[in-house]
């Protein structure tokens, strides 16, 4: 079946606005619907969003409670590597700097493996999926410029496309340094 965007779509706002219409195009929001048609209906679902996925839509509304949530939980899981990744990286380096040298050690180099874990999982699971270029979008106003008024369900799950390409640099980078900075602590430690 071929993927078919949703019409386009106009809404009218209130006065208080300063727009009086907000339009989006056939290609800026994809709907997957939850309409069962046969046995093998989620798997249609699921075929659905891969391919809104991968036709990069800036708004995709997942209609399904059970893809929606998966899908929430997938992204959340990434987002969570990313900023452990992040964040722990982050402690090995600046650790070193806070606390004398002698016990810096103990805290820096378990913080640049998380680092490194998690950046190299995300790398493997996360990085080439299309799922992680979205996030889900939980901003009212946004959410009120889409079409959720014409849904059967009353809790879709809505991803907006956004660009991770810093994100995955910044985490790459503190990943890296973190591991640079391992290996130096590691060689200094054991060849004396």
């Amino acid at each position: 079946m071929p993927l078919v965007p949703s019409e386009s779509l106009k809404q009218t706002c209130t006065p208080r606005t300063e727009q009086c219409r907000v339009t989006l195009s056939a290609t800026e929001c994809y709907i997957v619907h939850e309409i069962y048609n046969g046995e093998n209906a989620q798997d249609q679902f699921e075929y659905e969003l891969e391919q809104a996925l991968e036709a990069q839509y800036k708004y995709i509304v997942i209609e399904p409670t059970r893809i929606g949530d998966e899908t929430a939980r997938w992204i959340t899981v990434g987002n969570c590597l990313h900023k452990t990744a992040v964040l722990a990286g982050s402690a090995c380096l600046f650790t070193p700097l806070a606390l004398p040298l002698d016990y810096s050690h103990y805290i820096s180099l378990p913080a640049g493996v998380l680092s490194m874990a998690c950046c190299t999982l995300y790398g493997i699971s996360w990085q080439f999926d299309p799922c992680c270029k979205y996030q889900v979008e939980y901003d009212a106003y946004k959410l009120s410029r889409l079409p959720l008024h014409t849904l059967t369900s009353s809790t879709p799950v809505v991803l907006v496309r956004k660009d991770d390409l810093h994100r995955k640099r910044l985490h790459n980078t503190i990943a890296l340094a973190a591991l640079v900075y391992c290996v130096k602590k590691i060689y200094e430690l054991y060849a004396v």
